[in-house]
C-alpha cells in the first residue's frame, strides 16, 4: 500500500502533464577522414526542441587549439561560435573531454531532462551531432535526427551517410507509476534498395527474422533474440523484391525490400 501511495503521484503527473520518463539512446560510427594530425577530431552532441530551443548537451570533445571548430553547438549552448571551451557553453550533465584521438563508435544517452534536472514535456525533439576533423568548411558535418519523446517507444528512420554509419536511435519509455509501458515492435531496413545484397536491420524487442520471396517461400529464418541490429546478406539471391519479417511471439511486422545487384 505504501508503494502504491508513493508511485501514484508520479503516475498521475505523467498522465496530466505528459512528462514521460525514459531513455534516448543514439549509437553511430564515425567515418574516418583526413584529420588535423592523423585521426584527431572534435564532436558535440546535444538535444533541442523541435523549434530549435537548446535543451541539454550530451557530449562535447574539444581542445583549446580546436575551440573554434564546434560553432553551431557553441552558440546553441550559450557561448560564442569561436570558443567551444568557454564556461558560457552549457555542458551540465554531459560527457566532456579533450579532442578525440580516433574516429570510431559513439554512444550517447539522454534521460529526458533539461539542464535543471527536470523532465521535459513529451513531444517532438531533435538530437544533433556536430563533428569536425580539419580546418575549412568542407571538413565538418552536422546531422540532425528527429524523435518523439512520450509513453510509446520510438525507433525513427536513420539513414547512413558519408560521415556517420550504423546509426541506431531509440526512445524507450520507462515505468510510469504502477506498471511498465510495453513498447510496440518496430524495425527499419537500410539500404533499400540494396546494390550488393546487404540489408542492415535495426529493431526493438524482436526474437526472430524471416525472409520470404513474393510467392511466400521462406528463404531465411534466424534467431535475433537479445539483439538490436542484424545484417542480412542476400547476395546469392536473384534480383527482385523480398519480404523481411521480424517478430517476437506477440507481434510481427514486415517490410518489402528490393535486391538490385
Amino acid at each position: 500500500m505504501k508503494l502504491f501511495a508513493l508511485t501514484l503521484p508520479l503516475f498521475l503527473s505523467t498522465l496530466l502533464f505528459g512528462q514521460t520518463p525514459g531513455t534516448l539512446t543514439l549509437n553511430f560510427t564515425q567515418t574516418p577522414h583526413t584529420s588535423y594530425t592523423g585521426t584527431k577530431n572534435v564532436m558535440a552532441v546535444w538535444i533541442e526542441t523541435n523549434s530549435g530551443t537548446f535543451v541539454k548537451t550530451r557530449k562535447r570533445n574539444v581542445g583549446g587549439g580546436t575551440k573554434d571548430h564546434l560553432p553551431t553547438w557553441a552558440v546553441k549552448s550559450g557561448g560564442t561560435a569561436n570558443n567551444a571551451t568557454s564556461a558560457a557553453c552549457n555542458t551540465v550533465g554531459a560527457t566532456t573531454g579533450a579532442t578525440l584521438n580516433n574516429f570510431g563508435a559513439i554512444s550517447v544517452t539522454w534521460d529526458g531532462t533539461d539542464v535543471s534536472g527536470n523532465l521535459v514535456a513529451d513531444g517532438t525533439y531533435k538530437i544533433i551531432i556536430e563533428s569536425t576533423w580539419n580546418h575549412g568548411n568542407t571538413n565538418t558535418a552536422t546531422r540532425t535526427f528527429t524523435f518523439t519523446k512520450g509513453p510509446n517507444a520510438d525507433l525513427p528512420w536513420t539513414n547512413d551517410d558519408s560521415n556517420f554509419t550504423g546509426i541506431l536511435l531509440t526512445w524507450q519509455p520507462s515505468g510510469v507509476g504502477i506498471e511498465e509501458v510495453n513498447a510496440p515492435l518496430q524495425f527499419q531496413v537500410q539500404p533499400n534498395p540494396s546494390a550488393d545484397g546487404i540489408f542492415n536491420l535495426s529493431f526493438n524487442q524482436a526474437d526472430k527474422v524471416k525472409v520470404f520471396d513474393l510467392n511466400g517461400k521462406l528463404m531465411i529464418e534466424e534467431n535475433i533474440k537479445g539483439l538490436t541490429q542484424k545484417q542480412l546478406n542476400l547476395n546469392t539471391f536473384q534480383n527482385g523484391y523480398y519480404i523481411i519479417e521480424v517478430s517476437n511471439g506477440l507481434e510481427r511486422t514486415e517490410q518489402k525490400v528490393l535486391l538490385n545487384q
